[in-house]
């Protein structure tokens, strides 16, 4: 048997998330739908994260086994001919049978892109959340440094989530601004459900709540916000937190391996 890697761009606008749900479009089910009709036999592919509805990805990787011998470029030209157009496969490559898209990543990133002016996009509307409040990047940076490191992110997980360990590591948060857009982005070993959206939903609270002009004691603000999120984490209870922003500003960016063996085949 092959393992295919795959590497994927999509659009989450018109799907109810990654994973396949009976009845409903979902991107892997679209996936293996087109990838049966490829090779002429039914083929299930794993996904790195399992990316939620309306939720879009400029890299997230997928795997699958086949006994299939079409030529491996086929895999990426043959399902870029046949898929949607809100879905691309940017590569295809052969890898090791060990290989595994969800257990063998060592990190995952996400993108949360804010357009931060008085007026929305008709052209990004479905990937760009518009807020019209200034956002204060240096206070948010600042309150990133709390949530570096291994934490239990309870407070940050969907309610109804059926994930058992709520502990990730996070290597890197940061946000930046790049006018008219503001940018957070966010790397660690595992994310549980709706977290990147409850931190940047809880965030932008604090940007409301904390943020003042600079002639006001800013740095006591801070120390307010930064003991405010020390007390979300630690109450690991999710109505602690702020509320979730929407879907369609969050993409997956980035899934890293480090087993070069692996990948290589």
């Amino acid at each position: 048997m092959r393992n295919i890697k795959l590497v994927l761009e999509y659009d989450g606008t018109n799907y109810h998330g990654w994973q396949t749900q009976p009845d409903l479009p979902t991107i892997q089910g679209t996936i293996e739908e087109n990838l049966a009709k490829l090779t002429k036999t039914p083929i299930q592919i794993i996904g790195a994260g399992r990316t939620d509805t309306g939720v879009h990805a400029e890299g997230q990787v997928a795997n699958f086994h086949t006994d299939s011998q079409i030529p491996i470029v086929a895999f990426q030209k043959g399902l870029n001919a046949i898929l949607s157009r809100d879905i691309v496969v940017c590569s295809a490559i052969e890898v090791s049978t060990e290989f595994h898209a969800r257990f063998s990543a060592t990190s995952r990133r996400y993108r949360y892109t804010i357009l931060n002016r008085d007026y929305p996009s008709a052209l990004l509307r479905q990937t760009s959340y518009c807020i019209q409040t200034e956002i204060d990047v240096s206070l948010t940076n600042e309150l990133c440094r709390i949530l570096v490191g291994k934490h239990d992110f309870s407070s940050f997980q969907k309610v109804g989530s059926d994930r058992i360990n709520p502990v990730c590591e996070i290597y890197e948060a940061h946000w930046w601004k790049e006018e008219p857009y503001v940018y957070f982005e966010i790397e660690a070993d595992s994310f549980l459900r709706g977290m990147v959206r409850a931190i940047t939903g809880t965030f932008l609270a604090f940007n409301n709540q904390f943020w003042k002009p600079t002639n006001c004691a800013q740095n006591t603000k801070r120390q307010d916000a930064e003991t405010e999120l020390r007390r979300i984490l630690e109450a690991k209870d999710r109505a602690a937190a702020g509320m979730s922003v929407p879907a369609h500003g969050l993409s997956l960016i980035q899934v890293q391996y480090n087993n070069i063996s692996q990948l290589l085949g």
